[in-house]
């Protein structure tokens, strides 16, 4: 019996996360907006977000028919009927592109993430914008949960894009996402959350040259601040405390607009480390399971004439990352979102 060879093993990988193969989501373009939807499930009342109790619409590929500039978007629920469905059974979204790598990290580029406190996010349109081609393939997975005590049947999940199309001379700047989480690099990102003050870090050289323009950020309950330093100065890129409601629940992180009409962006080389701190005060004495998380992400401006890099498809990190967002490993939760 012949034993297989590592390179079996690695293509046998490769093609385990090929994102061809996924079934594909709904796309429908509208001027210069394309609806994005995933197919529908159901919602019954008290589902959770653990244990993988119907909350999770099929992963999808998303073929774009069209290229242009991405420059907003947002979230929304709808019922069977296309009735908007309250916000707060939205767990997370995520779009990823596998065709490129992270800035921080030789994995899948994440394109954006929402949970239920994101909301409608918007760059100027003249400004700044993501470029995206005809043809290109990004990948589209969404937890979803019901704290209420309604049944919601026929759920779908949709992800609305409004992009500047190919043929505009507009946005000046083309922009890239990038994110640095705390509990990089790759799996599960949320945490244990001990008892009293403590904190996590994680740090990191970028792929290439250039400036964050634009930084947010998500941490959960009990977190108390998040922050983005150069590690051999020392330098505060970014730091935001966490929105509170009445009752003391995050609602959202402010978001840091580093550009004005005097400078565009805060510069960033791959000759230095940075550091993503998220800050956090349990007072209850216990340590929280899964109660942990610290992410940040923004846009990305790379110098001129600087390519963004393709991704190393056999790379394993990238194998790794790509299995846990396409929940081919077992009881991959995907708690690895609510992002900016």
């Amino acid at each position: 019996m012949l034993i297989p060879t590592l390179s079996v093993f690695l293509a046998i990988a490769a093609q385990s996360v090929d994102p061809a193969a996924l079934p594909a989501a709904s796309v429908t373009q509208e001027r210069t907006r394309l609806l994005i939807d995933l197919p529908a499930i159901d919602l019954p009342a008290h589902t959770g977000h653990h244990g993988g109790n119907g909350g999770y619409p099929p992963v999808v590929k998303v073929e774009l028919p069209v290229g242009g500039a991405l420059h907003a978007f947002r979230v929304e629920l709808l019922g069977p009927g296309g009735e908007r469905l309250p916000d707060e059974l939205l767990h997370h979204f995520n779009l990823i592109d596998p065709a490129h790598r992270e800035l921080f990290l030789p994995i899948s580029r994440r394109i954006l993430a929402a949970g239920k406190e994101t909301g409608p996010q918007r760059l100027p349109w003249l400004l700044f914008g993501l470029p995206f081609q005809a043809g290109d393939v990004w990948v589209a997975n969404a937890m979803l949960h019901n704290p209420t005590d309604v049944d919601y049947r026929g759920v779908t999940t949709r992800l609305v894009l409004d992009y500047v199309p190919e043929s505009r001379p507009w946005p000046v700047y083309q922009g890239y996402p990038f994110q640095l989480d705390v509990a990089f690099p790759v799996g599960d990102k949320s945490f244990a959350l001990p008892p009293g003050r403590s904190a996590r870090s994680y740090e990191a050289r970028p792929s290439l040259p250039g400036r964050i323009v634009a930084v947010g950020g998500h941490l959960h309950e009990m977190g108390t601040l998040i922050e983005l330093t150069e590690v051999e100065s020392g330098k505060v890129i970014w730091s935001a405390a966490p929105q509170l409601d009445d009752e003391r629940n995050v609602v959202g992180v402010p978001v840091g607009r580093l550009y004005g009409l005097f400078r565009v962006g805060v510069r960033i080389s791959p000759e230095r480390t940075y550091r993503v701190t998220v800050h956090y005060d349990n007072p209850t004495g216990q340590t929280i399971d899964a109660g942990g998380m610290g992410v940040i992400g923004g846009l990305f401006l790379p110098d001129r004439g600087t390519p963004w890099p393709s991704a190393d498809r056999g790379g394993e990190l990238y194998l790794a990352d790509a299995r846990h967002y396409l929940r081919l490993e077992p009881a991959a939760a995907d708690h690895s979102a609510h992002k900016h």
